[in-house]
């Protein structure tokens, strides 16, 4: 009798990001460089020029990305215009994570800082326009404690930095 296959296969978990960009090998590339990716799968189609899916891992995360297919309906950021989704990624050290990412290629559009719900935070766009948050938790907090800090932290600046 053959073994139960696994609902959740073993290395993911229950919620895991796909996302479409215009060149999945120089965005393997970036991820490697930037948040430390390790390659775990590729697919390309048949015909070679292009990856039908991949899968990188970043810490205890699989990413999945594959290129645009046009002709199925696929669509990358850069052909909406921007990305309303974000991929929201927590490391050791945020600072060092950003340095290597900016380093690497990613336009940085809020540098790190301590934020109101205990986290050290920034935020980037990668160059294939997938916006990504970065964060280190530095303080565990209440809801009242973060509902707090919320409240001055918008009287203060509408962007919520604090």
């Amino acid at each position: 009798m053959a073994a139960k296959v696994k609902a959740i296969p073993d290395g993911f978990h229950a919620l895991t990001p796909y996302l479409t960009v215009r060149d999945a090998e120089a965005a393997m590339a970036f991820y490697r460089q930037a948040f430390g990716a390790v390659e775990v799968l590729r697919v390309p189609e048949p015909n070679g020029k292009r990856l039908m899916h991949a899968e990188v891992r970043i810490g205890d995360s699989v990413l999945m990305l594959g290129d645009t297919f046009p002709e199925f309906g696929g669509k990358n950021p850069e052909d909406l215009g921007g990305s309303a989704a974000t991929v929201h990624l927590y490391c050791e050290d945020v600072d060092a994570v950003v340095a290597a990412a900016t380093k690497a290629g990613a336009t940085l559009t809020m540098p790190p800082a301590e934020m109101f719900w205990g986290d050290r935070y920034a935020r980037l766009v990668d160059p294939f326009g997938h916006q990504w948050s970065i964060a280190t938790h530095t303080r565990d907090l209440s809801e009242a404690e973060i509902a707090k800090g919320a409240a001055l932290a918008f009287a203060q600046n509408p962007t919520g930095s604090s």
